[in-house]
């Protein structure tokens, strides 16, 4: 009964704002149902693509070019990883979740999202252009700097409290 308890509540606030704000409640239900359309949209491409990935990637590829032992190697491949496609960060948690599962490190998976969220190449030319390479140029390595910063410190913590769903082994 626990798992209903969100549907149920965001259920009685579009009634509730259906009754008292029914203008404000059209808007809402646009809004979801766009968002609906997106994701049914995106997300079946993405689940064959995470499907194509389990069956052409072995863990033991995975562990070796992503994992605890990949190094500075692991670290670069995660980032062009990351930055590399387009679409809404979403898209990146189930291959993030995929990779976990076959042995990918946390600190180069923290590396894919963040750099899926924060340093995409698309985004970085829209910043040369409107803010000159500089800016571009040092918010990336900010952005970078904070990214291994992020992952090295959830590999830490993860690594001094483990729990059971972490995949990672203490060092």
């Amino acid at each position: 009964m626990k798992k209903f308890i969100p549907p149920i509540l965001i259920a009685l606030v579009y009634l509730g704002l259906f009754i008292w704000l029914p203008e404000a409640a059209l808007r809402s239900s646009k809004v979801t149902l766009d968002y609906f359309k997106e994701m049914a949209f995106i997300l079946p491409p993405v689940f064959l693509l995470m499907g194509l990935m389990e069956v052409w990637l072995p863990k033991d590829k995975i562990q070796s070019w992503l994992g605890n032992d990949s190094g500075l190697r692991g670290s670069i491949l995660s980032v062009a990883l990351g930055t590399l496609p387009t679409g809404p960060v979403y898209v990146a948690f189930p291959i993030a979740a995929s990779l976990l599962k076959k042995g990918a490190s946390v600190a180069n998976v923290v590396l894919f999202l963040g750099s899926w969220a924060a340093l995409k190449i698309p985004q970085l030319m829209v910043e040369v252009k409107f803010l000159g390479w500089g800016f571009a140029a040092l918010r990336f390595v900010l952005t970078l700097l904070a990214l291994v910063l992020m992952g090295t410190l959830m590999k830490a913590v993860l690594s001094r409290f483990p729990d059971k769903q972490n995949q990672e082994k203490p060092e």
